[in-house]
């Protein structure tokens, strides 16, 4: 099972996160969230990880050129539009896309929706909020669906988070899930949570 650690800001963080198994980390470039980083930590945490990990963007409505220059000054290995961005925004990139949909808690058997990106994101609907929440929603309704496009996020913590691994999607995402602080990692949490998430069914 492989797992996303996103809303990294520190490089102590990354290198737990790393070395407990982590195989994706998440750098937010999304200047109201309290996990957005300048380009000068996101390279310091992005010199740390080198090849050890995927190191995904995660962008909400930004302009293309924002997004560029970050693409080009880290070296990003995937790109994570977590807005409302029009599915033409999507394309083109040199590097793999992750579309993320907010679900609604009280829809737990809606179809996915359609995308051509990559991958798809699923985390849970905040009318205020695009990610990094907190809230949980019902996962039983995914079962029936292929999720080998899937990753999974959303109120996502370490006694939780096997429920999410056991319906086998491509990824498990988490930020707030596994923090002491916004931004700041839980040691403890962390070996619990990718622990949890890559123990065998």
């Amino acid at each position: 099972m492989r797992v996303k650690i996103c809303g990294i800001t520190r490089v102590e963080d990354a290198e737990a996160a790393i070395a407990l198994g982590a195989d994706m980390i998440g750098l937010n470039f999304y200047p109201p969230s309290p996990r957005c980083l300048t380009i000068e930590r996101a390279h310091a945490i992005r010199d740390a990880i080198g090849r050890r990990a995927s190191v995904v963007g995660v962008f909400v409505n930004a302009s293309r050129d924002y997004i560029e220059e970050r693409l080009r000054e880290l070296d990003l290995d995937l790109l994570q539009f977590h807005g409302d961005e029009e599915e033409r925004a999507l394309r083109g990139w040199p590097v793999q896309v992750i579309r993320a949909f907010r679900m609604r808690a009280d829809a737990p058997d809606a179809a996915l929706p359609a995308t051509a990106a990559d991958y798809m994101l699923l985390d849970t609907f905040h009318p205020g909020l695009y990610g990094g929440t907190g809230a949980a929603r019902p996962l039983a309704g995914l079962a029936r669906f292929d999720l080998t496009r899937v990753i999974i996020s959303g109120g996502l913590v370490p006694e939780n988070v096997a429920a999410a691994a056991a319906l086998m999607p491509f990824a498990i995402d988490v930020a707030s899930g596994v923090e002491s602080a916004p931004g700041i990692k839980d040691p403890a949490k962390l070996r619990s949570f990718i622990a949890n998430a890559k123990s065998p069914r």
